[in-house]
């Protein structure tokens, strides 16, 4: 464990133990479970808000978020605009759900790639064992050691940021925990009699891989699939709160933070509240 990640271990536990509970149940019976679970029902029915509120709330409250309008600038909310206006004279609510759509494509996108990776990373270094997976997980240890913040910073300010960029760079540097988790899972899975038995009809490693032993870690997978995408979303916001997140016209909540900072002396408190109230709804969904 190293001093750059103290998270992981408690992260670790956290995913492995929900994904073992669930592992054993079919669709329908963890779509049971997951009605029996009030926190299950709050988290689901708080990202589908956000998710409605990010991608449909356009198409019934349509705004301009393109031509800088200075006449209308930091106006309260008020009739015609529900959560005033900002500095560029852009409506705070159309704003908003601009933000989240970028927000929540990146941190998907990023969490997708991130999974990806550290899923056959960490597979083909559980599955191969010995000296193979020393070097390959002494690499992993060598990259959590390094500041993740802070290579984000440095690439996102050298190179013009992009959703795409962003969510490759974002995950580029998230798949060591997913790597760890898958490969601590293939290691017990290895031994199996199914794994044994492929073997012996002559299975290769891939088809043992990518039929076998990846189908079986699903349920950690999925667990760590959702914590990546609240990581993701919450490196975007610090980066946008940073000055190093998107260029306009494309927006993210963390930017929207960032230029509301300047102006919470003067008691715009819409420009600072409600993007930061989505950022802690989204994680904690």
């Amino acid at each position: 464990m190293t001093t750059a990640h103290p998270e992981l271990s408690e992260k670790t536990d956290v995913i492995v133990a929900a994904a073992t509970a669930a592992r054993p149940l079919a669709a329908g019976a963890v779509l049971r479970a997951l009605r029996r679970s009030p926190m299950a029902v709050a988290g689901a029915s708080m990202l589908a808000l956000l998710v409605l509120f990010s991608f449909v709330g356009p198409l019934l409250y349509p705004t301009n978020q393109t031509d800088v309008n200075l006449l209308d600038a930091l106006l309260p909310p008020g009739e015609g605009y529900p959560l005033g206006t900002d500095p560029n004279g852009f409506d705070v609510l159309g704003r908003l759900m601009l933000g989240g759509q970028v927000s929540l494509e990146i941190g998907l996108l990023a969490a997708v790639f991130a999974t990806t990776l550290g899923t056959v990373y960490g597979a083909v270094a559980g599955l191969a064992g010995g000296v193979v997976d020393g070097i390959m997980m002494r690499f992993v240890d060598v990259l959590l050691a390094i500041p993740f913040l802070f290579f984000v910073l440095i690439i996102a300010a050298r190179f013009t940021a992009t959703p795409l960029t962003l969510s490759l760079v974002i995950g580029g540097f998230s798949w060591l925990v997913s790597a760890r988790l898958i490969r601590g899972e293939v290691l017990s899975l290895r031994v199996r009699e199914f794994v044994q038995a492929a073997r012996l009809m002559g299975a290769g490693d891939r088809r043992i891989i990518f039929t076998h032993l990846i189908p079986n870690t699903f349920g950690v997978i999925i667990v760590n699939l959702t914590f990546q995408v609240a990581d993701a979303i919450l490196v975007i916001a610090a980066l946008g709160f940073l000055g190093f997140g998107l260029s306009y016209p494309v927006t993210d909540w963390g930017s929207q933070l960032s230029s509301g900072v300047a102006y919470i002396t003067a008691g715009n408190w819409w420009l600072i509240y409600p993007a930061g109230l989505c950022i802690v709804l989204v994680v904690l969904g």
